[in-house]
């Protein structure tokens, strides 16, 4: 089953790292359960969906070029079963296959590099912890903040 929730009470949050890379994904995953993250691995997108009939969780991140089911197949199949499951698409090939957002279904895109890690840990947070939205004003506007005030 797969999760859509945000993060609740003191559970750490449950992250799928999917890379055929077990070093880079031994890794990745040394540093999340560092901070406090519970953290499963697979290594293709079909491991990957094993996992998550299993077990729920609250944001996936995936590697591109994996077989026999690469992370584009992956997060298809996520979407289809839910939209609002955070997906992080890690891959080498970003720029030089024009992964974005738009073309891929993730959330968001990375590029492999020596530099990707406070990136993806960054990322992670953002999606995992997404900001609140403000109260709005007893008139039903949103209240204007300094960088929105008239006549600045």
């Amino acid at each position: 089953m797969y999760s859509t929730s945000n993060r609740r009470g003191v559970d750490p949050a449950r992250i799928l790292l999917v890379d055929d890379n077990t070093d880079g994904n031994s890794a990745r995953q040394s540093v999340l359960e560092e901070l406090g993250y519970e953290v499963f691995s697979a290594r293709c997108g079909r491991e990957a969906l094993q996992v998550l009939e299993k077990q729920p969780v609250d944001l996936i991140i995936t590697d591109y070029r994996m077989s026999p089911v690469n992370g584009l197949e992956l997060i298809a199949k996520v979407r289809q079963a839910s939209n609002a499951l955070p997906v992080v698409l890690l891959t080498g090939f970003a720029e030089s296959l024009g992964l974005t957002p738009e073309n891929t279904g993730a959330n968001i895109v990375i590029q492999k590099s020596s530099r990707e890690l406070p990136t993806l840990l960054r990322t992670a947070k953002k999606l995992l912890h997404p900001p609140k939205k403000p109260a709005r004003s007893h008139s039903g506007r949103k209240p204007l903040s300094r960088a929105h005030s008239v006549g600045s």
